[in-house]
């Protein structure tokens, strides 16, 4: 479904490209993204079906423009307290990817952000953070290491000739 000047999901390949064609890439990332396979199977019965015609999100057969009222029914409903905005579900889908194990450079391009502040900002959520220096300490023995320090050590106590 691909309308001029808006995002779109190629549903035969499974890929979100939420930059819109013809649109220059600016500082805000907006990388092709697969899409998640349940939401996948949605999309394409939602197509089959004819439940959606020209967009996915739509009210009245026309696109929707805002999230601002459907959003705030949905924090009402879930009775969500504070300031849940939609940047929160950003911030909750890394740490999420992060708690998965995802590598951080999978999960940076993803969320389309740089390695460094995914790895700065959420990457105390996964599961390894810090766990190689934790079994190092502890004198465990099968704690990974990096192949240059190994080797570097090696080297280091070997007698010059």
């Amino acid at each position: 479904m691909t309308a001029p000047g808006k995002s779109f999901v190629d549903l035969e390949r499974g890929i979100f490209y939420r930059l819109a064609e013809g649109r220059r890439a600016t500082n805000k990332r907006q990388p092709p993204v697969p899409v998640p396979a349940r939401l996948l199977s949605h999309l394409r019965r939602w197509v089959q079906l004819g439940i959606v015609k020209d967009y996915f999100v739509e009210w009245n057969g026309k696109p929707v423009r805002s999230i601002k009222v459907g959003y705030g029914r949905a924090i009402s409903l879930a009775k969500l307290s504070g300031r849940v905005t939609p940047h929160t579900l950003r911030h909750t889908a890394a740490t999420w990817l992060m708690q998965a194990g995802v590598s951080i450079w999978e999960a940076a391009g993803f969320l389309g952000m740089s390695p460094a502040m995914v790895e700065e900002t959420y990457g105390h959520h996964h599961p390894a953070h810090m766990q190689s220096a934790a079994k190092a300490i502890a004198g465990e023995k099968n704690y990974r290491q990096s192949l240059v320090i190994s080797l570097a050590a090696k080297r280091a106590a070997i007698p010059e000739t």
